[in-house]
């Protein structure tokens, strides 16, 4: 198995690259292959997709992506074909937020997701997925807030649902009750 490709972008298709790693080429797809560049190197994460009658890989720029990319693709009815293309068009904050906050318009905008669908990733995956890295708060406040909670008794995997529904400009009470709010829920 592949974790990732760190090569020169040889060529760009509609729908995937090929990288050249020393001498060797590699069909990757991707989600906005034209966010790459011809000539240039690029660090692409991989998932190997393996069935009887295929191989493929699909690469992401972010470890991040490529997380939530494995935890669609354990949703029923998604495919990765279908999962890669929410990645060329909706950033991760805003699917994660999406999946969360159940807000199934702003899923079913991406391609060959209805209605159905929609409701079955909010189904296996909310409250499962958050967003991790840049985008995501880790100031002292969210730190106060996660003891607080734990002071009070609430398990870390509750704490980590709740987490991502909290407004982060509020003061640490506002936090705290919101909190407690979502965990009583």
């Amino acid at each position: 198995m592949y974790s990732y490709l760190n090569g020169i972008i040889d060529n760009i298709n509609s729908d995937s690259v090929d990288i050249d790693v020393n001498g060797i080429g590699f069909h990757v797809f991707v989600p906005n292959p034209f966010s790459y560049e011809e000539g240039k190197n690029a660090k692409v994460y991989l998932y190997n997709h393996i069935r009887e009658d295929e191989y493929s890989l699909y690469g992401f720029k972010t470890k991040e992506e490529l997380n939530l990319f494995m935890r669609l693709i354990n949703v029923k009815g998604m495919g990765p074909k279908v999962a890669s293309g929410i990645f060329a068009t909706g950033s991760i904050k805003g699917v994660v937020d999406a999946i969360n906050k159940e807000n199934i318009l702003y899923l079913t905008k991406f391609p060959k997701i209805g209605e159905k669908l929609a409701r079955q990733i909010i189904l296996d995956l909310k409250g499962k997925v958050f967003a991790e890295g840049p985008e995501e708060v880790t100031d002292d406040t969210m730190d106060e807030l996660i003891s607080v909670l734990e002071n009070l008794g609430y398990k870390n995997s509750e704490i980590k649902k709740v987490i991502p529904l909290i407004d982060t400009s509020l003061d640490l009470e506002s936090q705290v009750k919101d909190a407690l709010k979502q965990l009583l829920k």
